[in-house]
């Protein structure tokens, strides 16, 4: 099958710690693929280097193709939760994603009001973005991940803060994004979500990635 992501010999340190140890993988389309690890594993440095947020050290990536910092500086359709989304906390949702989206202006208000509805937030509150809940905040970040519906979704640690009815529906609307045949990268602690919804399945320790499913 045609590689979404492919990484060879990826590497990365700061200053003398190894954080990525040559990592060479290639993520299938249409796929979600599940990557376990603990904190400070490596996860969020290799999503950074497939995003073109770092740059790395040795070794190269292709997102649907393309060389990351070399034919494009960032993948050209990605959506992404990586660490605490940014969001203005005096703005509502809805005004904080319509500023999001301005950059591209690849969607509607209405596409960014349907985005809100899909996480289950209501995209009319005036309710500030400093008030909400850290479930609300993270049902916030999916939706500016996938507004825009993205080939690829990367997603870090999506279930924080979610309750046992929020992260059902969250794995609804993955299961739906991948049966559109886009793919997924989803980093996780909780075995029951990425047992359930992913068709692969990685570990990375110590900033080597092994395929364990």
């Amino acid at each position: 099958m045609e590689s979404a992501v492919r990484l060879e010999n990826l590497s990365k340190s700061f200053k003398k710690e190894k954080v990525l140890r040559g990592i060479t993988h290639s993520f299938e389309k249409g796929r979600i693929h599940g990557i376990m690890g603990f904190n400070g594993s490596g996860k969020t440095v290799m999503f950074k280097c497939i995003c073109g947020f770092l740059k790395p050290d040795g070794g190269a990536v292709w997102v649907d193709g393309r060389q990351i910092g070399k034919e494009v500086d960032f993948p050209e359709s990605a959506g992404m939760i990586i660490e605490s989304p940014g969001f203005l906390p005096g703005l509502s949702g809805f005004a904080n994603l319509k500023r999001l989206a301005a950059l591209k202006r690849l969607i509607t208000d209405e596409e960014v009001r349907e985005a809100i509805r899909t996480v289950g937030l209501d995209p009319m509150s005036k309710k500030k973005v400093g008030q909400y809940s850290l479930g609300m905040r993270e049902r916030l970040g999916i939706a500016q991940a996938i507004m825009e519906k993205p080939n690829l979704l990367i997603l870090d640690e999506p279930f924080n803060g979610l309750d046992k009815r929020g992260a059902e529906e969250v794995c609804v609307l993955l299961d739906e994004i991948r049966a559109q045949g886009r793919t997924i990268l989803l980093a996780a602690h909780n075995m029951l979500e990425i047992d359930r919804l992913c068709d692969t399945i990685s570990e990375m320790d110590a900033g080597v990635l092994t395929q364990v499913k």
